[in-house]
């Protein structure tokens, strides 16, 4: 899960040019927003929001056939939003103390000598590694496509992780993304509630909300339903793009492996924000941030992005959601306090230009405002932050 939407904020570095808006009555600018990623190199792209369901592309490289709006597809790091309500319910019903150190529960699990709290897992200030060694994970792009079966435990990616590397910095000292941590996190829920992780979604958000296309499919590697197929470019030219959509995301269970669509994440995100999953207070705790770096703040489980600051739109717009990388699907899912929503899906991920990394991410900008673009120079030489 290496680039997500903090792209957008580099923007406000460079230097800007307005996104050319569509003409009164013809184009959406969502619609028009996805048709430029499009162009700039993204094989498929869909934007669900309240007023539109709309793609762009192609679902498949092969075959002609736009993606399906109403389809499935790997949302990758929102998959933490999920999680991070699992955990906070549990702490809502005393069975988890939010700065209790994840020791108490998880005796044996982790070999350093410092207490972590489950408070510091949510808001990766835990320090613990962000993801496997690096002799255990894709050194290469033929590894990721060579690797798509490979099997781990609820236990497997923790243990490989913190069994061979420190941790990052001491506890509560600082920021820095953790996939590890979410995976403990993963694994605090299957053992408080003596459930499997993906029972525990069902039977407390996907099932109450009738989030039918939600679940977490764990070593079941087929997409069924797909919105559209996934790509990235794991091997050198003259060959093309690989399909990465079949595939074991079991090493991501707790931080990165559900499957979801549009309308479930926004009815999801619609949910959590108007109380019906959490009590007032757990949202506001949720909400309560720290810096992220790059314009962004990360509160627990959720990120937050004022659209001014970071140089999107010329409005003062914050909004709260996450976004998710996996190879071939890249999400993006916010909502403002008005109650707009908005979830998109690309179909290259990990290997998309900058200019197309850039671009992918105006459907959910034009949700909420016109975007500001960078010029294409600037674009191209704007750093693309890690997370």
């Amino acid at each position: 899960m290496r680039r997500s939407f903090v792209a957008i904020t580099c923007a406000a570095l460079l230097s800007v040019t307005a996104f050319p808006a569509a003409a009164a009555g013809k184009t959406d600018p969502r619609q028009t927003a996805m048709d430029a990623a499009i162009a700039a190199g993204i094989p498929g792209m869909v934007a669900v929001a309240d007023d539109f369901r709309g793609a762009s592309g192609v679902a498949k490289i092969n075959r002609p056939g736009k993606p399906d709006a109403s389809g499935r597809w790997r949302v990758a790091s929102v998959s933490k939003v999920f999680v991070a309500t699992l955990v906070l319910q549990l702490v809502a019903e005393k069975r988890v103390g939010l700065d209790e150190p994840v020791q108490r529960y998880l005796p044996g699990l982790l070999p350093y000598p410092e207490p972590i709290t489950v408070h510091q897992l949510l808001q990766h200030t835990s320090g613990l590694p962000r993801d496997l060694a690096p002799e255990d994970t894709w050194a290469s792009g033929p590894e990721i496509d060579t690797e798509r079966f490979e099997h781990f435990d609820s236990d497997d990616q923790i243990r490989l992780s913190v069994s061979k590397q420190p941790l990052q910095f001491k506890p509560g000292t600082s920021w820095a993304y953790s996939n590890t941590g979410y995976n403990v996190l993963g694994l605090l829920v299957e053992k408080t509630t003596r459930k499997p992780l993906e029972r525990a979604l069902a039977e407390r958000i996907t099932g109450p909300l009738h989030l039918r296309d939600t679940s977490l499919p764990r070593d079941f590697p087929f997409l069924i339903g797909a919105a559209a197929h996934g790509y990235e470019q794991l091997y050198d030219a003259p060959r093309g793009l690989t399909d990465v959509t079949t595939y074991n995301y079991s090493r991501y269970f707790g931080a990165g492996g559900v499957v979801s669509s549009g309308k479930d994440l926004n009815r999801f995100f619609e949910a959590l924000f108007g109380g019906r999953l959490l009590p007032a207070d757990l949202v506001k705790q949720m909400k309560t941030t720290v810096p992220a770096g790059g314009g962004m703040e990360y509160g627990l489980g959720l990120m937050k992005l004022n659209l001014k600051t970071a140089g999107a739109c010329a409005e003062d717009i914050t909004i709260w959601g996450h976004g998710g990388d996996l190879p071939g699907f890249n999400t993006l899912s916010f909502h403002d306090e008005f109650g707009k929503n908005i979830s998109t899906l690309a179909t290259v991920d990990l290997t998309a230009s900058p200019d197309a990394s850039l671009k992918r991410q105006l459907p959910m900008v034009s949700e909420f405002c016109t975007p500001v673009v960078p010029s294409a120079r600037a674009a191209a030489q704007a750093p693309v932050p890690s997370l």
